[in-house]
């Protein structure tokens, strides 16, 4: 059996979804790029149970899978889902004194990530979790 094309060709899709960042968040360098995403994955996946974060994991090409399960303490409880202002602050917090994440960092990555993967995948990945995770990933601010 050949190697699966999304693991053949992860890093240009991540590459891809990067561009795409930039595009949709006016930040200027991949490393700004990589920061916000990281920081929007890892505040997502503070609000869901171990079992919520896989399955939604799932859904996600390899690359950024492997970067929202990265360093996770899974003993640690789900955080409230609060809103968007909060999930911002969190988002931002990550490398709090080099950090470009712009206020509209939840709603750029929603908006690349749909454009990447689709509507109907991000959908489906989010149909089974609490009712903030559809607005936490909804490309509308």
């Amino acid at each position: 059996m050949p190697m699966p094309m999304d693991y053949q060709h992860a890093s240009e899709d991540f590459e891809r979804f990067l561009g795409e960042v930039i595009a949709r968040s006016g930040l200027t360098t991949r490393n700004q790029a990589f920061t916000t995403v990281e920081g929007v994955l890892m505040t997502f996946r503070r609000r869901l149970a171990p079992r919520e974060a896989l399955r939604f994991a799932d859904a996600l090409p390899p690359v950024l899978r492997a970067l929202f399960l990265a360093n996770w303490d899974i003993d640690a409880p789900p955080a409230p889902f609060g809103d968007r202002e909060t999930w911002t602050r969190e988002a931002r917090s990550l490398l709090e004194h080099h950090n470009f994440t712009p206020e509209t960092a939840v709603s750029d990555i929603a908006a690349a990530l749909r454009a990447i993967i689709g509507d109907r995948r991000l959908d489906a990945a989010l149909a089974d979790l609490p009712g903030a995770a559809q607005d936490f990933w909804s490309a509308a601010p």
